[in-house]
């Protein structure tokens, strides 16, 4: 929304829940934009709980230098329960205008949206941008992070393809994502998976057995399958799976690895283009909006549509998957 009556001289920023890459290159791009545009920028230490702390400092532009190619993020983040209730969330709001900061740009998901309505139903000026991996905002295409996590995870199915070749053995990835498929869907498709379990479409066994079986009489040594964490037990899956095709199967569950590492090119430039709008909606006055992609352009919407819109899987890459995959 456009608010006329706002001049913006002074904005913080904060990195709220799970760490994704490309946090850092987000950073420097807000930092960099803002003292470009003659503001003061102050960075918070921790998410919410930092600013609940009042744990913040001014940040200059050496302060986001050699950050872009780092993965996490330098401010910290972590979640907090005291933001939770309506005392945390008014010491929080009293902070910022403690430091006569004008407008708060967050990093973050769908938590850390939900944190940013809060304070700006109190008065504060808020822009979000989505920085998660499991990519589950529903208002965008992508958020940052994702991508990258995809290519974490496609580096260590190439891996585990050679050890499961050598062995004649199958293997079950589990991957992060929660109740959100994108990053097995994306990764089974670019890495050649036999087949991607996901929580948006219900698990067929049998069709697995089949594929496993007819890849076994055409001289396959190696069966990846690909799982969300949201699913079904790993360990279960695996087990019935050996019982009905007779081959040995491992688990193998990614869990942090997911997170941690440089961001992909197309990550860092993501976050680049994002922190640097961000700041050009607070000094064109436009707030209370979470940035979105939407093919490869830029655009926002309302923070409360953000944290509204439901996920939509894209069927469209499960049909090209399970096609591929025969």
């Amino acid at each position: 929304m456009e608010r006329e009556n706002i001049k913006m001289e002074s904005i913080a920023v904060l990195c709220s829940g799970g760490d994704a890459p490309g946090m850092n290159a987000a950073l420097r791009a807000v930092v960099r934009t803002a003292i470009f545009n003659g503001m003061r920028i102050y960075g918070i230490h921790d998410g919410y709980r930092g600013l609940i702390d009042n744990d913040i400092e001014e940040l200059k532009v050496s302060s986001v230098s050699d950050i872009m190619q780092r993965g996490g993020t330098v401010l910290g983040s972590a979640r907090s329960e005291r933001f939770r209730h309506e005392e945390g969330q008014q010491r929080a709001y009293e902070v910022l205008k403690e430091h006569d900061i004008d407008g708060l740009i967050v990093l973050g998901g769908d938590g850390s949206f939900k944190g940013a309505l809060d304070l700006q139903e109190k008065g504060m000026q808020v822009i979000g941008i989505p920085c998660t991996i499991d990519n589950d905002l529903g208002y965008t295409t992508y958020t940052i992070g994702f991508l990258t996590a995809v290519e974490t995870v496609l580096d260590a199915v190439g891996r585990l393809r050679d050890t499961s070749s050598s062995h004649g053995i199958g293997v079950i990835v589990e991957v992060m994502g929660r109740h959100c498929g994108d990053i097995a869907l994306f990764a089974g498709l670019a890495g050649g998976a036999e087949a991607v379990i996901v929580p948006e479409v219900e698990f067929d066994l049998d069709e697995l057995e089949r594929k496993i079986t007819n890849g076994e009489k055409r001289g396959k040594k190696h069966q990846i399958i690909i799982k969300a964490e949201g699913v079904q037990r790993t360990e279960e899956i695996c087990r019935i799976l050996e019982e009905r095709t007779g081959i040995d199967f491992r688990t193998t569950i990614l869990g942090h690895v997911q997170r941690g590492g440089a961001p992909s090119a197309l990550d860092r430039i993501l976050a680049s283009r994002m922190g640097s709008l961000a700041v050009e909606l607070l000094v064109q006055k436009k707030t209370g909006v979470a940035i979105a992609t939407n093919g490869s352009e830029l655009h926002y919407v309302s923070m409360e549509e953000a944290v509204n819109t439901p996920h939509k899987f894209n069927t469209e890459i499960y049909r090209v998957m399970r096609e591929l995959s025969i």
